[in-house]
This record gives C-alpha cells, sequence and structure tokens, in this order.
C-alpha cells in the first residue's frame, strides 16, 4: 500500500488558500488511484513542528548512549519527522511565498528532517522518493519578468528536496494568486485564472503519473 506525506503550510484554508486547494486536487487523485493506501498530513500552520534547538541539533551527531535527556527527548520529535519522510512513497508539499520565501513554519520542518549521515550526505535515505511542490505566489516571478530576481521558494526548494535530500522533485506554480483582490492586478485576472486552471490540472495529471510508476 502507497504512503503519501502530505505537507501543508499556508495560514489560510479552503479556498482562500491557492496551495491548499492544489494539493487537496492532487490528494483527490492521489487517493482514487490508492484506495487502500495511507496519507500521513501535516498542516504546519494549526500544528507547527518545533524549530530546531541546540539539543534537537548535536543529538542527530550523538550515539544514542551518550545524548543527555534534553537531547533524547528532542531528537525523539525529530526523528518522528524523519521516519515520515523516509516511509513515504511520494511527498506532496503546500509552499506558498510569503514574502519572497517560504513560510517559517515549513522551514522548520526542512531543519527538522534534514539529517547529515541519514536523510543527507552520500546516500540520502530517501533518495528517488518523489516529490511535488505546490509553490503558490501573489504575483509572477517567472524568468524575465521584472521581479525574478526575488524568487527564493523554488530555487531554494530544489537545493533543500533536491540537491540534499534526493527527492525527485517537480512544481506546480499557480501565480498572480492576488489578482482577484488587488485592484491594481485586474488586468491580470485572466492570467491568474488561467494559472489557477493549468495547475489544477497539473495536480490531477501529476498524481496519476507517480501512481502509475509506483505500479509499475
Amino acid at each position: 500500500m502507497a504512503t503519501l506525506l502530505h505537507i501543508d503550510s499556508s495560514v489560510f484554508y479552503g479556498e482562500a488558500s491557492s496551495s491548499r486547494s492544489v494539493t487537496a486536487a492532487f490528494r483527490k487523485t492521489w487517493e482514487e488511484q490508492h484506495p487502500e493506501g495511507t496519507v500521513i498530513h501535516r498542516d504546519l500552520a494549526a500544528d507547527p513542528v518545533p524549530h530546531i534547538t541546540a539539543d534537537a541539533w548535536s543529538a542527530g551527531y550523538a550515539a544514542p548512549a551518550e545524548r543527555t535527556p534534553g537531547q533524547s527527548a528532542a531528537f525523539a520529535a525529530r526523528e518522528r519527522l524523519i521516519e515520515e519522510l523516509e516511509r513515504a512513497d511520494a511527498v506532496l508539499i503546500g509552499a506558498p511565498m510569503y514574502n519572497f520565501s517560504i513560510p517559517s513554519t515549513l522551514k522548520a520542518w526542512l531543519d527538522n528532517v534534514l539529517l547529515l549521515g541519514r536523510t543527507a550526505g552520500g546516500t540520502p535515505s530517501a533518495q528517488g522518493t518523489p516529490a511535488i511542490v505546490v509553490a503558490s505566489r501573489g504575483g509572477s516571478y517567472a524568468q524575465g519578468t521584472p521581479r525574478e530576481g526575488y524568487e527564493f521558494v523554488q530555487n531554494y526548494l530544489e537545493a533543500v528536496l533536491q540537491g540534499t535530500l534526493g527527492l525527485d522533485l517537480d512544481f506546480i506554480v499557480p501565480e498572480l494568486t492576488m489578482a482577484p483582490r488587488n485592484p491594481a492586478m485586474s488586468e491580470l485576472v485572466p492570467l491568474y485564472e488561467a494559472s489557477r486552471d493549468r495547475a489544477f490540472e497539473d495536480a490531477t495529471a501529476k498524481a496519476k503519473e507517480i501512481a502509475e510508476r509506483l505500479a509499475a
């Protein structure tokens, strides 16, 4: 039975969140393809994981018998997150752009699961796991746009998820999500609508594609 690790980090819910709407579409298709499967859902806005501490960090590089009680407790919480990543057959992440970067809650999750010698390093323990990131944003930061240089979501997540954790990474990018609510962006509404529709289509297609790959 296939396991999907589904992570949401938007502070908004339902249709108010572009990233959650698209991850929900992916998950719906995934569950249709894997009716007997398991979904591990972490809502980092409703239930944030602890930010990395000195104990949690240092415990990762100490032998279990040598850890202090504080290190052991901190690492136990961290290891639960690592094990969820390792047991996943696919990873789905909602990563809205906040102030040009990812939500701090998502950064905290990444800091917890990245452990050199286990999930990172020569042979990362989750290497090759397919991962889809829904990287929604209020404007457009695509190549050739005026704010191209302010894009710190995709390039950062490529470095961490793909370059460090070794995941097989792909993106879905709903953009211009502020257009319906910002009068100054009203002329961009058709582009927003096209981007939104394409994102939902991509979510369905990629969920089916990964399901077929796992079944092969």
